[in-house]
């Protein structure tokens, strides 16, 4: 089989390897559709401080299960599934209080372990997600970025009624501002690229802010009122969003931050510590919150549809790449295809 080897920063190689044979509680996916995301492209530059190379790429996905292991109980071939990516070791103080999400020796695959970038991908039974018939690929390679948005939405606490703002409209921005607004939330997302705030309102997010025309207080005032937010996500990694959150924010507020830093940003502690804000931290998500990204999903709850940016064939992995950095901004979810009527044996 095929499999897609980033040999060194932005160099991709294909091989043949063999086809992987599932033990008994193994389940053997043919890989049908790979997301790619910010992180990904980190490791394409070589700026992901905890991958090396070669690697693996890939964790976002969607297949088809091809064969499963003589244990393996809840799916069958031909099923549409996805899986958690996580590998922990389900000793440490996190994973024993069920925060396996957080492991003291967490590996994911497609940075410190090998991804699915391949025809067929091997997969233990317990993190198999099974898919609604109806899924397109495409939804079910956008369930663990939606997971994300899911996990950091639970971080906040109760969102019912809340005024919450959603600071960066990127793919996980977007799925954060969308996971809030389907807990009950009136929903305020700033960014600024017009585009991505097109794409948001696409996606029902109808307050929308450009952050370099209107301040996060001007905005908040527009849409909130005098009551103004009491919780936002900070999903730019950008140390100017996430200080305009501490200063806009209800006295008593609660900050998630959900952007990966890659320089440390200097924060106005002095102002949370008055303030009395909540400022809290959110890594990936647990099992639980694929399950309900892939109920919103199914039920309309996330509108996924006009994140598709553009589809690469499996072949020209490369070339995804290439386009995410010439488009910018312009690119929210590029997808790679590996469709095995056109793969070549």
């Amino acid at each position: 089989m095929k499999q897609a080897v980033m040999t060194s920063p932005g160099v991709i190689e294909f091989r043949d390897v063999p086809v992987p044979k599932p033990g008994p509680n193994d389940v053997l996916v043919r890989i049908r559709m790979i997301g790619i995301c910010g992180s990904d492209i980190h490791v394409r530059h070589g700026r992901h401080p905890f991958t090396s190379f070669p690697v693996v790429q890939g964790h976002e996905f969607s297949g088809i299960v091809e064969a499963v292991g003589r244990r393996v109980t809840s799916v069958r071939p031909g099923r549409k599934v996805t899986a958690t990516p996580q590998l922990v070791c389900g000793r440490c103080a996190p994973c024993r209080r069920g925060d396996y999400h957080i492991c003291d020796v967490l590996r994911v695959q497609g940075f410190q372990a090998p991804g699915c970038a391949q025809e067929l991908f091997l997969v233990p039974e317990e993190r198999i997600v099974p898919l609604p018939a109806s899924f397109t690929f495409e939804k079910g390679a956008l369930v663990e970025p939606a997971a994300v948005g899911v996990h950091a939405v639970s971080r906040a606490g109760r969102l019912a009624g809340a005024n919450v703002a959603v600071l960066g409209a990127g793919p996980i921005g977007n799925l954060v501002g969308q996971a809030a607004r389907a807990a009950g939330a009136k929903v305020l997302i700033t960014d600024v690229s017009e585009y991505r705030l097109e794409i948001a309102r696409a996606c029902g997010l109808k307050h929308v802010s450009p952050a370099g025309r209107e301040s996060l207080k001007e905005a908040s005032a527009r849409v909130f009122g005098a009551r103004g937010f009491e919780k936002a996500f900070e999903c730019a990694a950008a140390e100017a969003a996430m200080n305009g959150a501490i200063g806009a924010i209800q006295k008593g507020g609660t900050i998630v931050a959900v952007g990966v830093y890659g320089d440390r940003p200097r924060v106005d502690m002095g102002l949370v510590q008055d303030r009395e804000l909540t400022l809290t931290g959110t890594l990936m998500y647990r099992r639980r919150d694929f399950i309900k990204a892939v109920r919103l999903i199914r039920s309309g709850g996330l509108v996924t549809k006009p994140l598709d940016t553009r589809h690469f064939p499996f072949e020209e992995y490369r070339k995804a790449y290439d386009y995410i950095d010439r488009e910018g901004e312009r690119s929210m979810k590029i997808f790679v295809d590996l469709d095995p009527n056109q793969m070549k044996e």
